[in-house]
């Protein structure tokens, strides 16, 4: 039996597991400010007011799950590219594949983590650490976020178009 290299889909496959496991890590956080924090409950806060800062919460919650998703369909797409097709990568695909993943997972984990600490801190969750309660709302925090999160989304992009140019030269070449 030949053994195939799937060394693309391994590295997207290891990221995904990585991301997976900062997305529980947060999870763990929030839910574990609980213990030492038992004046105010911050999952009823949260889930009570989908209004203003805290859907930035949800939404950068929601937009993680999905990327580590995306990341390991990404590894499958590889894996196919390279053992099904016995597709081989050129110096050039290399390259792209490796700003795919890098971008990829620099730009949608930044994205996402900017949105959801930006949701706990315009929302007042953040307060508990320096006053011991929930604090009130700041809109006005929300727009110094606006710009890193639309430049973490920016590379984001740029990882996506270049794991998209590399899967489809590398589709396109003769075996």
């Amino acid at each position: 039996m030949q053994n195939l290299k799937t060394e693309w889909g391994d590295r997207f496959i290891i990221s995904a597991i990585i991301q997976g496991g900062i997305m529980t890590a947060i999870a763990l956080a929030t839910v574990g400010v609980q213990l030492f924090f038992t004046k105010a409950n911050i999952i009823q806060f949260l889930s009570l007011s989908f209004e203003g800062p805290t859907k930035w919460f949800f939404i950068g919650t929601l937009f993680y799950l999905i990327l580590v998703v995306a990341i390991a369909v990404t590894a499958g797409f590889y894996n196919h590219l390279q053992i099904n097709l016995k597709r081989r990568f050129s110096r050039m695909t290399r390259v792209l594949a490796w700003i795919h993943l890098i971008c990829m997972n620099v730009g949608g984990g930044g994205s996402t983590i900017l949105m959801i600490f930006a949701g706990l801190s315009g929302s007042g969750v953040l307060s508990i650490f320096t006053e011991g309660n929930i604090g009130k709302e700041n809109f006005m925090i929300m727009n110094s976020f606006i710009l890193p999160i639309a430049l973490f989304i920016g590379i984001l992009c740029i990882g996506v178009i270049s794991g998209g140019l590399a899967y489809i030269i590398a589709y396109k070449q003769k075996i």
